[in-house]
């Protein structure tokens, strides 16, 4: 790995990971140009993605023009917003129009999206530029964006080593500078669990705050979008520009009022089951020492029970697979994507899905449809939302004694590539601790707290009742300032 030109390392440093707010006061002051910043941030781009191959296209020539535009703005005091030239990275299962959407699968391999994700209108009518968009585990099925058809993404902290998945190209792009932040989304940890493994900031919100509009569906009961980012701060901002209702999403929320928690003298509950076997020494310490650091600001920390976090594996893994089965149901040669001919229209169908989807997108498949199926549907998906269902009612009791609940974000450490390739409850167990927040619904947040022995990033993560986002969100960025977490990955001889 060579070293850069230490005058323009230098300049990147100034820069990209600093607050978003801090950054639009730069540009509103004229001290810092947004076709400045772009430039910079495509340069770190060119320096980082041979190795890390977080981003499968960059949006160069369109963003610099898009740049430019908002320099003008900026000079005539009319900036669109605070979002308004800062460059963030598009995880590639959310729409863009005009730019391909792949979800990283050879079926979708040809497909340009002719509309905007929701998402993406927002945060365009706020001014936002997009650098590109990011490698996924294929259709977000996996937890190591090793199962992406156009290649895996490294790690920043140590190339070989998972970026975590399913959203690990939006993780890594931020670790790595090439994007201020990003967009992922999160079935059943694919936000958390990456921005954990890469040393960030990743936010889940609560189920039906930003609309899925213009995300593809994997399991419709589970999807958020949400932002991956350096500082708490950003996370609120990009979900505040991005949340509220949606008619065109039919899970969409009217926004409701909720009794909040409280951000002094709070009430904490570690989750007992989320310390035990499974759970690394060095995970659980990180936990322990956040604990503290809470304590002597005058919250008071408890040990909690929830039993059923135990099940939270075997519930999602019936839940997901059931409803990607009919959703992915939809690629079939037909309509849209890729077509393998066939001498009947039934024939073309299953060329097309055996040679489309990869290993683990047929495995969930098949196994969502089995559990669907006559005779198999009341004794396992039936079982299955009954069982969510309890869990749902267990962390809203607990939530009647405590106002957040904390545990480790992932397991352990980030592992290597191949390490749990060919043991698939290892690699499921990896989103052990963040499943739950996905099945109940309410708002999750993994912040950088520590390395672990081996000097990989470690987490916490934080969660609080349905509709207190931004209440998580303050109490977050308070943690996250007692923490302090300042360690960066060094890329291609750069520190990021």
């Amino acid at each position: 790995w060579s070293i850069c030109c230490p005058t323009f390392i230098g300049l990147m440093m100034n820069n990209y990971k600093l607050p978003i707010s801090k950054i639009n006061q730069l540009f509103k002051n004229k001290e810092l140009n947004p076709s400045e910043l772009y430039a910079e941030t495509f340069e770190r781009a060119a320096i980082t993605e041979s190795i890390i191959h977080g981003h499968l296209e960059l949006f160069q020539e369109e963003n610099l023009k898009k740049a430019l535009n908002s320099d003008k703005r900026y000079e005539k005091g009319k900036n669109l917003g605070t979002l308004d030239g800062i460059p963030i990275a598009i995880k590639d299962n959310i729409n863009i129009s005009g730019y391909a959407t792949t979800c990283s699968s050879k079926m979708l391999s040809n497909y340009i999206s002719p509309y905007d994700a929701t998402v993406i209108t927002r945060l365009k009518n706020e001014g936002a530029l997009f650098t590109g968009k990011t490698n996924l585990d294929e259709f977000a099925m996996g937890s190591s964006t090793e199962n992406s058809a156009f290649g895996p993404t490294k790690n920043p902290w140590d190339s070989s080593r998972v970026p975590g998945g399913s959203s690990g190209g939006s993780a890594a792009v931020v670790s790595a500078g090439s994007a201020i932040a990003s967009l992922g989304s999160d079935t059943g940890g694919s936000i958390r669990q990456p921005a954990s493994f890469c040393g960030v900031v990743g936010f889940k919100p609560t189920y039906g705050t930003v609309s899925r509009f213009g995300l593809v569906a994997f399991a419709s009961s589970l999807d958020q979008i949400g932002p991956i980012t350096n500082h708490v701060e950003d996370a609120r901002l990009i979900f505040n520009s991005m949340k509220g209702h949606d008619p065109r999403d039919a899970t969409s929320l009217i926004e409701s009022k909720a009794k909040q928690p409280k951000l002094k003298n709070a009430k904490i509950g570690i989750i007992k089951e989320l310390m035990e076997d499974g759970i690394s020494e060095d995970a659980k310490k990180e936990v322990h020492k956040v604990a503290k650091l809470l304590e002597a600001e005058g919250h008071e920390i408890i040990e909690v029970s929830l039993p059923l976090t135990k099940m939270s594996i075997s519930i999602y893994y019936l839940i997901a697979p059931a409803e990607c089965s009919a959703n992915l149901s939809r690629f079939d040669g037909v309509r849209y994507g890729n077509r393998v001919p066939g001498s009947t229209s039934s024939e073309m169908m299953e060329l097309t899905r055996a040679n489309g989807f990869g290993p683990e997108v047929k495995k969930r498949i098949l196994l969502g449809t089995y559990a669907l199926s006559a005779g198999y549907y009341d004794a396992y998906y039936g079982q299955a939302l009954k069982a969510r269902a309890m869990m749902k009612k267990e962390f809203t009791d607990i939530y009647e004694d405590v106002d957040y609940l904390i545990s480790p974000t992932t397991p352990s450490d980030p592992f290597k590539f191949g390490e749990k390739s060919d043991n698939q409850l290892e690699m499921y167990m990896s989103d052990l601790c963040t499943i739950p927040a996905n099945l109940v619904g309410m708002p999750a947040i993994s912040i950088p707290t520590g390395l672990s022995s081996q000097g990989l990033p470690l987490s916490v993560q934080i969660m609080s009742p349905s509709n207190t986002d931004n209440t998580l969100l303050d109490f977050s960025e308070s943690l996250e300032s007692l923490v302090a977490f300042t360690e960066e990955p060094v890329i291609n001889g750069v520190v990021s």
